[in-house]
């Protein structure tokens, strides 16, 4: 019986190991990434995009991994000033998990505080520069902030990691369609 605990405990530690090799630094992203870019449909692109969101939203860390939980949920159900609350606890527990700042800069963005959302773009973009999420978001808040060139820059930074998101896509040819307005 003592041996099947030893066991058991000696496996979940190999298992929390693993899981620590989760986030941007998770050595399937590269081969992910490959994927994406390559990827035939839209289906399969849909496949390979959820698989990446769930490599970056997982720390490794059962804490942060709660929080971050804690902070989705209070973001689907709307409680932006409690998400901001719950992912400020995560960037302070965890400064190196780049889906930390992420989702921190996605409920700043959501509040209107464009320049602090574009602080924690830069953090997240730092942290993982394939983030195609991030720049979809920086240039989001760059057309908030009526800055059309560095929006469509974004844009198309985005669409270089990712080629399959639509309504990226679509900014950018309504950005130059237009000459930048939207």
């Amino acid at each position: 019986m003592h041996r099947l605990i030893v066991a058991l405990f000696l496996s979940g530690a190999l298992l929390m190991a693993a899981a620590g090799q989760a986030s941007q630094t998770d050595a399937r992203l590269d081969g992910l990434f490959a994927q994406l870019r390559a990827a035939a449909d839209a289906p399969e692109a849909a496949r390979i995009e959820g698989a990446i969101w769930r490599l970056w939203t997982e720390a490794g860390d059962p804490a942060t991994d709660s929080l971050m939980t804690l902070g989705i949920a209070a973001m689907a159900s709307g409680d932006l000033r409690g998400a901001l609350a719950v992912f400020d606890a995560v960037t302070r527990q965890s400064p190196e998990f780049a889906e930390g700042w992420n989702k921190r800069a996605t409920v700043l963005y959501l509040l209107g505080a464009y320049d602090a959302s574009a602080a924690d773009v830069e953090k997240t973009l730092a942290l993982e520069p394939r983030h195609f999420g991030a720049l979809s978001g920086l240039g989001l808040i760059n057309l908030a902030r009526e800055r059309k060139d560095e929006a469509l820059k974004a844009f198309e930074a985005a669409l270089a990691i990712n080629p399959h998101m639509p309504g990226v896509r679509q900014n950018v040819d309504t950005l130059r369609r237009r000459g930048g307005a939207i």
